[in-house]
């Protein structure tokens, strides 16, 4: 159904008590919270499952203007339609031509992906907005990796945000494994990064243990040591 979307927001958890509980739980994370400072992530809520991954297969692989580009290109292609300013259904993605997702720039894998995607938002697989704000995180990647071309990692990006959610720790993202081997190991901002220099999944999730439950938040501050290291301004 169409709906307004709405701008980007604060999490509705308590930011305050995360990093309260951050800071005594884990020293030295806290030290990381007290250099980036403020805890200013926002989360785009209104979004449904199928738009989010729609928006998620098209930017897989591509740096963000060119896949802004097809994105825009992609719904323009469907307002005549859908309605100017209307996000097409699954159903448009089913009963487009191919000729019409290829000219928008996608890649025949991700043209078939999309189709993956309606047809399973249509039996359920996807469910609702509604439906999977009650569902549990380890429920949400279940039911969405089912989808071609869609990995944990991108089901993880939507529950930070997309969904809010407070206790994510995406241990296979480059700069998560980074921002720890900053923070907690013995790599520097200067060092050359080699594979050997990142931490295992094991290696975190042992040491986030201490972090739960707000593991979302804590990885928040391990993408910004990253900035820190590159002398980058505090990314939102």
């Amino acid at each position: 159904m169409p709906h307004t979307q709405a701008a980007p927001r604060s999490p509705r958890y308590n930011s305050d008590a995360a990093l309260a509980h951050l800071a005594k739980a884990d020293p030295k994370l806290g030290r990381l919270i007290a250099r980036a400072g403020l805890f200013t992530m926002k989360v785009s809520s209104t979004l449904s499952p199928f738009e989010s991954l729609v928006e998620s297969i098209v930017y897989q692989q591509l740096h963000g203007k060119a896949a802004a580009t097809i994105h825009g290109r992609l719904l323009g292609s469907f307002h005549p339609i859908a309605g100017l300013g209307v996000h097409f259904s699954p159903e448009h993605i089913l009963d487009c031509p191919t000729a019409q997702l290829r000219a928008a720039g996608l890649s025949a894998n991700k043209t078939l992906a999309l189709r993956d995607l309606a047809a399973k938002t249509i039996d359920g697989t996807v469910p609702t907005l509604a439906k999977i704000r009650r569902m549990s995180d380890d429920a949400i990647v279940e039911h969405l990796t089912q989808v071609r071309g869609i990995g944990v990692w991108t089901v993880q990006m939507m529950l930070i945000f997309r969904l809010g959610r407070p206790d994510v720790l995406p241990t296979n993202d480059y700069g998560i494994r980074k921002g720890f081997a900053l923070t907690f190991q013995k790599l520097k901002p200067t060092d050359k990064v080699t594979p050997g220099d990142l931490p295992t999944p094991a290696e975190m999730e042992k040491r986030a243990r201490r972090w739960q439950p707000w593991r979302s938040v804590a990885s928040w501050y391990l993408w910004r040591a990253c900035d820190l290291a590159q002398g980058k301004p505090m990314a939102e």
